[in-house]
């Protein structure tokens, strides 16, 4: 009788324990989300972020609440949400530095990137251009290619840093190309565009929102867009696949959930996330501070993931390049 009692108990227990789980799920959201941000506050990211906070408050009926957390190259704020209750409240803005290729440049990870987190919505990417200074006898991709190509080891390209997009791109675009360039790499952009516009260096990869202002004022040329397509803002320049095909940059930024978030609490988020995404008062938002766009759920932001670690993978692992 008390092994039968026992198990009624458990029987009952667990009863319970499920159904207070389902009330949980149908009432989401009951209280403010977390938007757990992995960079600094003022950057492009905290921006785009603060946009879909004011959109995701209307869309979910609670506020979503911005906390900066930066460090390691993203990985510290997304950690935090990686080891974070898998209920729901805590969300991260995620990018390729944090979940692909970012670790594959890293010897250790304090998370998997992929197993635990539920990627729900790709937000969009970020365009890398490829810049030469405004006095540069190389007027278009093709040129420069060509020059560099007849004059090994002696033209340069710099970078914002190894590890970074911007690198990356450039040692794709060596060996899709057959080129040999010198890569210089700065801390940061600002310094290297700081160089490149007064002409000690060839080219550089450049986000295009950093690069416009130099570009607009004549201070230095966009002769490519890394992106798939050509730049709704440069229509008349080529992208560098028109070229050289399968060279591409363009860091994407993305949102995710702890893994074992229950799925109608994913699937709630992901409504409401691409929902907002797919808006054209904030598509036109994220659009005038020089991003393209995406919406997708998902299916597709993890697929997406998988092709950057496909794409990139075997120049990192060729480079064995290692960034802490």
């Amino acid at each position: 009788m008390r092994l039968r009692s026992f198990l009624h108990s458990v029987v009952v227990a667990v009863a319970l324990m499920q159904a207070g789980t389902v009330i949980a799920q149908a009432d989401y959201p009951s209280k403010p989300i977390r938007m757990i941000v992995p960079f600094a506050a003022g950057g492009s990211t905290d921006v785009i972020a603060r946009l879909l906070s004011e959109k995701l408050t209307e869309a979910i009926g609670k506020p979503a609440i911005i906390e900066n957390r930066p460090g390691a190259g993203s990985t510290v704020g997304v950690d935090v949400v990686a080891k974070s209750a898998p209920d729901g409240y805590t969300l991260a803005i995620t990018a390729n530095s944090a979940i692909a290729p970012g670790p594959l440049m890293r010897s250790s990870m304090p998370y998997d990137p992929i197993n635990d987190l539920a990627h729900i919505a790709l937000i969009g990417t970020f365009t890398n251009g490829f810049v030469v200074p405004a006095a540069s006898p190389y007027k278009t991709m093709r040129e420069f290619i060509e020059a560099a190509r007849a004059n090994p080891g002696k033209i340069s390209y710099a970078s914002a840093g190894i590890g970074t997009s911007g690198w990356l791109s450039g040692e794709l675009l060596k060996r899709r190309a057959n080129i040999d360039m010198v890569h210089v790499p700065y801390k940061g952009s600002g310094p290297a565009a700081i160089d490149l516009v007064a002409g000690r260096l060839d080219g550089m990869f450049e986000s295009l929102v950093n690069a416009t202002p130099n570009v607009r004022a004549g201070k230095s040329r966009l002769i490519a867009v890394g992106s798939a397509k050509r730049s709704r803002f440069y229509a008349d320049v080529p992208t560098i696949a028109e070229i050289v095909p399968g060279v591409v940059g363009a860091p994407w930024f993305g949102f995710a959930a702890p893994a074992k978030t229950p799925v109608p609490i994913l699937q709630r988020l992901e409504r409401d996330i691409t929902g907002v995404l797919r808006a054209s008062d904030l598509r036109s938002k994220l659009e005038d501070i020089g991003m393209e766009p995406s919406g997708a759920g998902s299916v597709e932001t993890l697929a997406h993931i998988h092709a950057e670690n496909a794409l990139w993978g075997p120049i990192i692992k060729a480079l064995n390049v290692k960034v802490e």
